[in-house]
């Protein structure tokens, strides 16, 4: 197994360096220092995500998600982004927002080729991945507008051609699991369960006394074991699920491989894995990855992360936060022609304060509107 990973380990470095993002203008140049009159000029405001229902996972509780909302503003156009912040990513609000007031983004010019300007942000500071999130989606958001392009076709991908995005139940009493599961029937065709806690096959069995819908399991690194998780993943496989995430502690990177492995169903990494440079080593330990926004700093390194991960034969899935359409449509943009999704993010929320991608038949869809596809529904924003 050490030796088939040190071979991926190889052949991974020379996919990397083949590795670029989308450009958007013809001269395919990186981005410029700022020749026009014009300024990006960045605002920010906090805002908290109320819950539907109380969110459960092995480890925690929450009622709320704070998120930070982002707006640049170029020559009459607006691009917006998104920080979401679960207390596991470690990020607060006060944290994104001192971030954001070191960005100075008014020696730059929007481009699509964003390499230089992505590179600035990420010498910022170590960390803060989500704070920089918002900033590159933000300035996706514009780069799109400025082209009148939403960024699918951009990348030359099909909206359409997407997987089903999985519905969130998380640990809960056996009548509020089957109330959940009540609610999704007929809006999703595949659930997605949290486990890892004390009595996972109970939260099976209720959500299997309302429906036979596939089922993916996530356990958030609860199982500690590898033979009880691996005991398990067969008897899940019985009960109609279709993959698991997370199954192991994220360090214990040897034990996972001997899992996956051994597993009939296929493993994804979560939290094993943030950003482009854990790529890599994640080959032959899962047999694919969970991309999201807020771990990798955002669409440029997701996009990489992607086609890093397939070339290299490993399945892949777009994940989220707790989150507002803004970075939801960020993420759908660039999905279409993965395995797995969970983009319910925004649909898990009573106070959206954006119009942008739909669910449409157990798919989020992406908007056809310019750059991620979004519209505030509310005012948001202030001089900062």
């Amino acid at each position: 197994m050490k030796q088939n990973r040190r071979h991926f380990l190889k052949l991974s470095a020379m996919a990397a360096a083949t590795l670029a993002a989308p450009s958007l203008f013809s001269d395919c140049r990186p981005a410029r220092r700022n020749q026009s009159n014009a300024n990006m000029k960045l605002s920010w405001t906090p805002y908290d995500l109320q819950l539907n229902h109380t969110f459960t996972i092995s480890g925690f509780s929450r009622n709320t998600t704070p998120v930070v909302l982002v707006k640049i503003d170029y020559d009459g156009l607006e691009g917006y982004g998104e920080a979401s912040l679960p207390p596991y990513l470690g990020e607060t609000q006060a944290s994104v927002i001192e971030f954001l007031k070191k960005v100075d983004l008014s020696a730059f010019t929007p481009s699509r080729d964003m390499e230089e300007v992505i590179a600035y942000l990420d010498g910022i500071a170590e960390g803060n991945t989500a704070a920089k999130a918002a900033v590159d989606i933000a300035l996706h958001d514009l780069a799109g507008k400025i082209e009148g392009t939403p960024w699918y076709k951009i990348y030359g991908l099909d909206k359409y051609n997407v997987p089903d995005t999985t519905f969130t139940i998380g640990i809960d009493t056996d009548e509020v699991v089957r109330e959940k599961t009540r609610e999704a029937l007929g809006r999703f065709n595949i659930l997605k369960v949290k486990v890892g806690g004390s009595d996972d096959k109970r939260m099976i069995e209720a959500i299997r006394s309302e429906t036979d819908l596939p089922l993916a399991v996530d356990a958030n690194q609860g199982w500690k074991d590898r033979q009880q998780a691996l005991d398990m993943i067969f008897w899940l496989k019985e009960k109609g699920i279709v993959m698991v995430e997370q199954p192991m502690p994220k360090h214990d990177l040897d034990n996972i491989a001997r899992l996956t492995e051994e597993s009939p169903l296929p493993v994804f990494a979560d939290e094993s894995i943030q950003r482009l440079s854990d790529v890599e080593r994640m080959k032959g330990v899962f047999s694919g990855i969970n991309i999201k926004l807020m771990k990798c700093t955002g669409m440029h390194e997701a996009w990489k992360m992607r086609q890093l991960a397939q070339s290299l034969g490993m399945k892949v899935m777009i994940g989220c936060m707790t989150e507002t359409s803004c970075a939801i449509s960020a993420a759908s943009q660039l999905y279409a022609g993965m395995d797995f999704a969970d983009l319910d993010g925004a649909l898990l929320i009573g106070n959206d304060c954006f119009d942008g991608s739909t669910l449409e038949n157990g798919k989020i869809i992406a908007s056809d509107l310019p750059g991620i596809g979004v519209k505030p529904t509310k005012e948001l924003f202030s001089v900062n």
